[in-house]
């Protein structure tokens, strides 16, 4: 099993920052790939970024691209989500994702954490 807890969510004006953080805890040898989601209001959740564990290659939905950096520290066992310029249609309960080795979906996930961007 693995354990997954978010944090660094709040409210910020358009335009802020917030960075995100993911920390992992169990069986982290397992996993390949992490990432981050998002559920707005009335929508279906998003993949918004992924983060290979053995090489780093990041992915990100393009609505994020070039707003959005996602990064690991292997040695905190944590993942981070830097989002800069955010806009109102960034609001939504972020969760974090870890994907097993072999596997097609992400099947551990935190509890997410809430960013909201006001106008």
């Amino acid at each position: 099993q693995v354990q997954l807890v978010e944090s660094g969510g709040g409210s910020v004006q358009a335009g802020g920052s917030l960075k995100l953080s993911c920390a992992a805890s169990g069986e982290i040898w397992s996993i390949c790939e992490m990432g981050w989601y998002r559920q707005a209001p009335g929508e279906e959740r998003e993949f918004v970024s992924g983060i290979r564990m053995d090489d780093g290659t990041t992915r990100y939905t393009d609505s994020v691209k070039g707003r959005f950096t996602i990064s690991q520290d292997i040695t905190k066992k944590t993942m981070y989500l830097q989002m800069n310029s955010l806009k109102t249609e960034d609001t939504a309960v972020y969760y974090c994702a870890a994907k097993r080795c072999g596997a097609v979906d992400f099947g551990y996930w935190g509890r997410g954490t809430q960013v909201t961007v006001s106008s």
